[in-house]
């Protein structure tokens, strides 16, 4: 009962065959699980190691330079620990960025923002943007992937990435005194829960965590703890690629459980599209002859709402149900 193990050795680099030999290994993970776990994604044991140092030095920072760096509502990217899911607070504390841009580039309210950076902290910045720089290739390289197994194009989405929003989230969960037990329902009566239960709002997402389990992904009706694979990136995919598949992937319930003995750190990359992207179901399906099940999805306003539910008690969490035909 555990997501496969797919070897993506080549696709980074476009190495014959690697295309079709991964698109082919997607099809029953991405239908069933709507996750899936990669090894062979070109970052090297080193390189992780290194960037979970700078997470976690990161985390160790006196706390008066951390609120220094606190998200507000106009500016997305920082530090915070008041994060809502489901507009109840989860257990954890996170550090937003993306790459670096120009302070006159446009960002949606509610959901994006300029980077913040610890003062004297050069070296732990390089890290943190060197592996956001290499998720981003990696997540690129499996949106050719995704689109392959659907019969388009391997560039087919290409256009709706052209400036993607994509970010890497820094999270560490404390000990918890009092964590919800893994069979906890939706909306505990008592216990703590990390992150309550989500679906995660782009296109993919590729997550590295250390070895304390806590991810919990549904399947048939109930929560299954996601065992760590030493040196592998956890990949689940997001509501955009439901929607863009026409519902022939998943994109995935999942919630966190927090630790009880130690702290937990873990970093999803969220590949995103472009703000004036629209998600709808791929011309290669519909041209096969199947109906669509989505209305278009302007990924700014899904994004900015969906931000406007989780960050704070701004108003009801969007979803793509809302765009079900």
């Amino acid at each position: 009962m555990q997501p496969p193990i797919i070897d993506i050795s080549g696709l980074r680099e476009r190495e014959p065959g690697s295309l079709e030999r991964v698109a082919a290994e997607l099809t029953d993970p991405c239908a069933e699980w709507g996750a899936f776990h990669v090894v062979g994604h070109g970052v090297s044991s080193e390189d992780l190691a290194r960037f979970e140092t700078a997470m976690r030095a990161f985390f160790e920072l006196p706390i008066e330079s951390k609120r220094a760096l606190r998200r507000t509502r106009d500016n997305a990217r920082g530090w915070y620990d008041d994060e809502l899911t489901k507009n109840r607070p989860d257990w954890k504390e996170v550090f937003d960025y993306g790459a670096e841009r120009d302070i006159a580039d446009s960002a949606a309210r509610h959901s994006d923002g300029m980077n913040q950076w610890p003062e004297g902290q050069t070296d732990l910045r390089k890290t943190l943007l060197d592996h956001h720089a290499a998720c981003r290739q990696i997540g690129l390289a499996l949106l050719h992937a995704l689109c392959a197994n659907l019969g388009a194009a391997p560039e087919a989405l290409h256009s709706a990435f052209e400036q993607d929003s994509s970010f890497v989230r820094l999270n560490r969960y404390a000990p918890c005194p009092d964590p919800a037990p893994p069979d906890a329902p939706l909306f505990p009566e008592s216990g703590h829960l990390g992150v309550h239960h989500h679906t995660d709002a782009g296109a993919l997402t590729i997550l590295y965590q250390d070895e304390v389990a806590g991810l919990q992904i549904e399947l048939d009706g109930r929560f299954v703890v996601i065992e760590p694979v030493a040196g592998a990136f956890s990949i689940n995919l997001g509501d955009m690629l439901q929607v863009w598949s026409n519902d022939r992937f998943r994109s995935p319930l999942h919630r966190v459980l927090p630790p009880s003995e130690r702290a937990r750190y873990s970093a999803p990359y969220f590949l995103n599209p472009s703000y004036d992207a629209v998600a709808e179901p791929l011309s290669a399906l519909l041209a096969r002859g199947e109906a669509p099940r989505y209305r278009p999805v302007s990924w700014a306003h899904f994004r900015d709402q969906r931000s406007a539910g989780d960050y704070a008690d701004y108003g009801r969490e969007i979803q793509i149900a809302d765009f079900r035909i």
